[in-house]
């Protein structure tokens, strides 16, 4: 099998697996209430990311780099796995960390808000964005270039998987860091891990409907694979419990947005009251400030 395929075969398992986890453990049945709207979203996010946004990222800096640095391809492709990853962690993981923090501010929120607007937590929210959050993510794109510079083959396709285990376990409505919490033999472990990487504790407080509870950390928790980053730059809150709510508080006011209009905005834009899908609008918090 090529490294291409090992990847996406992996990858499928990994979907599968915690799909039946959501399933098994009853998570799903009692939490995930998704409307029609929900649906539509997810699906076609996740089918324009892997079909059209992915693909184009390669395709562009491909051919970019054949007509601009032709002499540097594969230039990268003798280095030492370790320098690899490292590279890839600091050009995607570290990239997505701040394109993630600064679409929390008013001019890119409208782009990551789809994100935000799932009233659960399930792998189906993973990829839940506006079409152009992830045409503009700087991380897609330096990828692409990595690519064409030499990074690939099963270094790459094993740090694909290994982040998007991280991210769907991030999600999923399984809380699979829970019961691992109660065994005291593991402490020293989860301690550890926790700081480390986003866990569904850390990162289900970034989805919170609000911080009242001092659970809730919808303005920070940033990380996709590693929480270092939240460590590092102040953004970190860890408590090891669950937002009661998560979703978005205007949504509960105001009704829910349609999937077109969070889907591709500001192609098409809301009506509504009080939204960030419109020319002019800003993000709602729970004290009816517009930030």
């Amino acid at each position: 099998m090529t490294a291409s395929q090992i990847q996406n075969s992996l990858v499928i398992c990994l979907i599968i697996g915690f799909a039946v986890m959501e399933v098994v453990s009853r998570r799903y049945k009692d939490t995930v209430h998704a409307s029609a709207d929900d649906t539509k979203l997810e699906l076609l996010m996740f089918l324009g990311l892997v079909a059209v946004t992915q693909p184009l990222a390669i395709l562009v800096t491909s051919k970019l780099g054949i007509w601009l640095l032709p002499d540097y391809k594969g230039m990268l492709a003798e280095w030492p796995w370790w320098a690899m990853v490292g590279l890839l962690i600091l050009v995607d993981d570290l990239t997505q960390y701040w394109w993630h923090r600064i679409s929390h501010t008013t001019v890119l929120w409208p782009l990551h808000r789809a994100h935000h607007s799932a009233q659960y937590m399930s792998i189906r929210v993973t990829f839940r964005n506006n079409f152009f959050y992830y045409l503009m993510m700087p991380g897609l794109w330096f990828a692409g270039a990595l690519l064409y510079f030499g990074v690939g083959g099963i270094v790459y396709a094993l740090y694909v998987v290994f982040k998007l285990f991280v991210i769907l376990g991030a999600h999923s409505a399984w809380r699979w860091d829970e019961p691992l919490y109660r065994i005291p033999a593991l402490r020293p472990l989860m301690w550890v891990l926790e700081r480390t990487i986003s866990t569904p504790a850390t990162h289900w407080a970034h989805h919170a409907i609000s911080n009242a509870d001092g659970v809730g950390h919808y303005k920070g928790n940033f990380g996709n694979l590693l929480f270092i980053w939240d460590l590092i730059f102040g953004t970190a809150l860890i408590t090891r419990r669950y937002p009661e709510q998560v979703g978005l508080i205007d949504d509960k006011l105001f009704g829910h947005e349609r999937w077109y209009h969070q889907m591709f905005f500001p192609l098409v834009s809301s009506s509504r009251e009080h939204t960030a899908l419109k020319f002019g609008g800003g993000i709602y918090d729970a004290e009816k400030e517009i930030s």
